[in-house]
């Protein structure tokens, strides 16, 4: 098990009401079941469109893929706007 930060952004952020929090988890998809279940149905749904980062890069085995402490899983869903 390692301790991470878990990063979130734009609607993510808002639908968990928090910027990051450190979890304790061994792959990235246990740091998302975490979030899952703490966060609620409306952060569901938009981790549901969200690309996930592992310190800054795609995670090379997914959810599967595993953690060391320190590490930074960030959660970026799709920004719209401009003109």
């Amino acid at each position: 098990m390692a301790t991470v930060r878990l990063r979130l952004f734009a609607a993510a952020r808002d639908a968990a009401g928090r910027t990051s929090e450190d979890v304790e988890a061994a792959t990235v998809g246990e740091v998302l079941t975490y979030a899952r279940t703490t966060y609620g149905a409306h952060f569901v749904e938009v981790l549901d469109h969200a690309r996930v980062w592992l310190n800054g890069d795609e995670p090379t085995d997914g959810d599967d893929t595993p953690l060391v402490d320190g590490d930074e899983v960030a959660v970026l869903p799709p920004v719209s706007g401009g003109s």
